[in-house]
């Protein structure tokens, strides 16, 4: 099928998905915006203004709710279509044949008529019919509630409509079920609603929302804040009424100091942040299938990664051969020049291998042959598969016999890890030495080293590989070359004490020089597999922290290799690609699936899915999950510090009996700053300067520490300071009521956007981080002087708010009294960095 084809039919019939309840119309985003506290006391202060008689109040202030309402209804919808690209790019994908050639699609994209490539690992994206299949078991207890997988048969003819799942040797796949074991080319008959899944009404949720320890250290902040805030608001209104005789303006003050101490923006900025801070993440190719793992990110202490395809390019070609102890250098763009005595030993490697290969060593055996051995008697287009003999766990090789085309014998050929073909020969002792010093000396060079053997059989085949008996042929190297941006990635996580290290089934000469190609630094001898089954669990934890390099690994031992890590107290990081690679993924921290080479098995287990397979986009997202959590404490170290200012200024002439500063149309004045600053400004703010020169942030810290809020109470209290000096001033100077508002609130608008200027950085002060990029902050800043301006030299408009005119020597003095606010935080950054300089 062409991809226009496929393009037309996914128009006519509709994408591949079922329907989900996880989206949110506009409708029900809208309702839930109106049922927030915030919201629901505007109306409230809107109806208190309509019983004081004051229309022109009520009107503005119902006015405000509205615009306020549309803000935060934007910021829900992007904060929707995030989560939504974020769902599509977390649902199984499909390798498909396209255009005569294989490509890998989401799977909502499949279509009817598709031909799938299915291997082990696969999810099934659609209902199919199989065409062609190798040992193919799949798991259908999705649908059967079945747990013992079932065998399944091609078909030759594609029959006329498919069975219900389930039974031995059916040649039909349905969507949602785990291929076991094989592979298979299957066409998709019926994709979406009409798939078995879709009949029945199952719904697969790709895309989970669920608290993260962040979220839930807020909600707890959020209900305490709340209740003190009500029991404020309570108060002021008793005081008010009982002090003044006027329960409806003490109950118009009440609502006000509940408005300015209720933290409603710390659940918003969470949402957004995390949302998109996921959304970024995934434009780094790299996809967050779990929020929590956005904010886990900034925490990770160890990254246990494997070499092929995330260190390397996954991209095999074989460059030597050995032969009776001699070897062969090769070029794979003239194989065509091989001599005749190797001809043998590609034969039965290209025999070992499959006919449509997924395995990249596979892929660059075939390429190899098909042209080493063009035109020769070693390509055996007539013979016929007879059987299989897939890897097991201890034994590392695999084997195929063939059927001559007289029918009276089988020829077998396997290759594999050369202690596994060396044992499947049974050579003696010594032979055995001399064969494993050439496949050293090869894989000194950094080639991956697969042994070659072939046998023959009269008579029925044997259920197990040790049955036949193989003669050894020689080994055949491969190169994968190292991606050039992986020494950089590992140097910068070594400057940001993150810790790497190397688990690879690879030989361990070739993974040591593997190690010393990427930048690996002070690590002992590789290790091996064998060496740490020899190892006692308190041995492997005492020598844990000198081992970087594993050489011929197997699933089990890196799920041993995480758990001992954790013992040791470290956040570990964990990529891997196969079925076995699951239980390491979910054990670990945070699970690194594959994007590409990945079986799906492998990625629903994991908590971030590489799309690209790339070491350097791991770091990237880590990189970014730092940032993420810096943006995330400097929002909400903001929204504490303005909220010490506009609750106190609410307070005091309350207490004081003085006119008060803080109507209801004035909080909502700063909250069109505040939300905007706190969840658009902040969210895009750039990485600070050392952000992967300082340690990993230690797991579980709540991000409010007695530091940051000690901080941030500070720099409230301190244009709390400024502003009612600026107000007591203007009130016991003789001034007006409407002249000291116009004072006190200016100033407070001004310091409101110092408060947002310094927390921009904690190390860098206002005039060094004005020259970083943040377009949004900078709209949000113009805005806000905009509006000022406006109700200030508007006379309707300054009426409505209870302004006087601010002469131009006033509004100096509300400037210079707003940086004086922020003067001393802007000093302890400068000595902190000098201090940090020197050391």
């Amino acid at each position: 099928m062409s991809d226009a084809e496929a393009a037309q039919r996914l128009a006519a019939e509709g994408f591949n998905e079922l329907p989900s309840a996880r989206r949110r119309s506009g409708a029900a985003i809208a309702l839930g915006v109106l049922r927030e506290p915030m919201f629901i006391l505007l109306v409230l202060a809107g109806a208190v203004y309509l019983l004081l008689g004051s229309m022109q109040e009520a009107l503005m202030l119902l006015g405000f709710v509205f615009v306020i309402m549309a803000i935060t209804f934007l910021q829900e919808r992007r904060t929707e279509r995030a989560l939504e690209a974020l769902r599509g790019l977390s649902s199984p994908r499909a390798l498909v044949m396209r255009n005569g050639a294989r490509k890998r699609i989401a799977g909502r994209d499949v279509v009817r008529g598709d031909i799938l490539i299915l291997t082990e690992g696969d999810r099934v994206p659609a209902d199919a019919v199989v065409l062609s299949c190798t040992t193919l078991t799949v798991d259908e207890a999705l649908l059967t509630g079945e747990s013992v997988a079932v065998q399944k048969a091609a078909s030759e003819t594609i029959p006329p409509k498919s069975q219900k799942p389930g039974g031995e040797n059916t040649p039909f796949v349905y969507s949602g079920t785990m291929i076991v074991q094989g592979t298979a080319f299957a066409r998709v008959y019926a994709t979406g609603i009409n798939t078995e899944i879709g009949k029945i009404g199952k719904t697969l949720q790709a895309f989970r929302h669920e608290k993260t320890a962040l979220q839930q250290e807020t909600g707890s902040i959020v209900r305490n804040l709340a209740a003190a805030g009500l029991l404020l608001c309570a108060a002021v209104i008793v005081l008010y009424g009982i002090t003044r005789g006027n329960w409806l303006s003490g109950f118009l003050a009440g609502i006000a100091l509940a408005m300015a101490v209720l933290p409603e923006e710390f659940p918003v900025v969470l949402t957004i942040f995390l949302a998109l801070g996921a959304w970024r993440i995934a434009r780094n190719h790299v996809l967050a299938r779990r929020i929590g793992a956005v904010e886990a990110l900034g925490s990770i202490t160890v990254l246990c990664v494997d070499k092929t395809g995330t260190l390397t390019y996954n991209r095999m070609s074989v460059h030597a051969l050995a032969l009776d102890g001699e070897r062969r250098a090769v070029d794979p763009r003239i194989s065509s020049l091989l001599p005749e005595r190797y001809h043998a030993l590609v034969e039965y490697a290209l025999l070992a291998s499959r006919d449509n290969p997924f395995d990249p060593m596979e892929n660059a055996i075939r390429s190899f042959a098909d042209c080493a051995l063009a035109g020769t008697e070693h390509i055996h287009g007539d013979w016929k598969l007879a059987q299989e003999y897939p890897l097991e766990h201890k034994l590392l090789a695999m084997s195929r016999a063939w059927q001559s085309p007289d029918g009276r014998e089988f020829i077998v050929a396997s290759k594999g890890a050369p202690e596994a073909i060396i044992e499947l020969c049974h050579l003696p002792e010594g032979e055995a030495a001399r064969i494993i010093e050439t496949a050293k000396g090869m894989a000194s060079d950094g080639l991956r080293i697969l042994g070659v053997a072939r046998s023959w059989r009269k008579g029925s085949l044997p259920g197990g590989q040790h049955a036949f008996p193989f003669h050894f042929l020689g080994f055949i190297g491969l190169a994968d070359p190292l991606r050039e941006d992986v020494a950089g990635a590992i140097a910068e996580c070594a400057r940001a004490s993150v810790r790497v290290m190397m688990l690879t089934g690879d030989y361990p000469v070739t993974a040591m020089e593997v190690a010393r190609k990427a930048g690996f630094k002070n690590f002992e001898q590789v290790i091996t597999g064998e060496d740490l089954d020899g190892m006692s669990d308190e041995e492997l934890l005492a020598r844990l922290p000198r081992i970087t390099v594993v050489a011929r690994a197997v699933p089990e031992q890196k799920l041993r290799i995480v758990a001992a890590l954790q013992q040791n107290g470290h956040i570990v990081a964990m990529t891997g690609d196969g079925v076995n690679d699951a239980p390491a993924l979910k054990t670990a921290d945070i699970g690194i699936a594959m994007g590409t080479r990945g079986t799906d098995v492998a990625r629903e287990a994991a908590a971030i899915v590489a799309l690209n397979d790339d070491f350097s986009s791991i770091v990237k997202a880590l990189r970014m999950g730092r940032r993420i959590y810096d943006n995330i404490k400097k929002a909400m170290s903001y929204i504490i510090a303005i909220h010490v200012p506009i609750a106190g200024i609410s307070l005091l002439p309350v207490i004081f009996t003085l006119p008060m500063v803080l109507l209801p149309v004035h909080i909502v004045f700063l909250e069109l700053i505040i939300d905007p600053a706190c969840s658009i400004a902040f969210e895009a703010e750039e990485e600070e300067p050392d952000i992967m020169r300082r340690p990993p942030r230690i797991a579980g810290k709540p991000v409010f520490g007695s530091r940051t809020v000690l901080l941030s109470i500070l720099q409230g209290a301190s244009v709390l300071a400024v502003i009612s000096a600026v107000y007591f001033i203007a009130i016991y100077g003789l001034r007006s009521e409407a002249e000291a508002r116009t004072l006190t609130f200016t100033t407070l608008v001004f310091a409101n956007i110092a408060l947002i200027l310094t927390n921009r950085s904690w190390s860098l002060t206002i005039l060094s981080s004005a020259r970083r990029k943040n377009k949004a902050l900078w709209v949000i800043i113009a805005v806000a002087v905009s509006l000022l301006s406006a109700i200030l030299y508007v006379p309707g408009l300054r009426r409505l708010f209870g302004f006087s005119l601010l002469h131009p020597g006033d509004l100096a003095i509300t400037l210079a009294a707003a940086a004086a606010s922020i003067l001393w935080f802007e000093i302890l950054k400068t000595s902190h960095r000098r201090k940090t300089n020197l050391t």
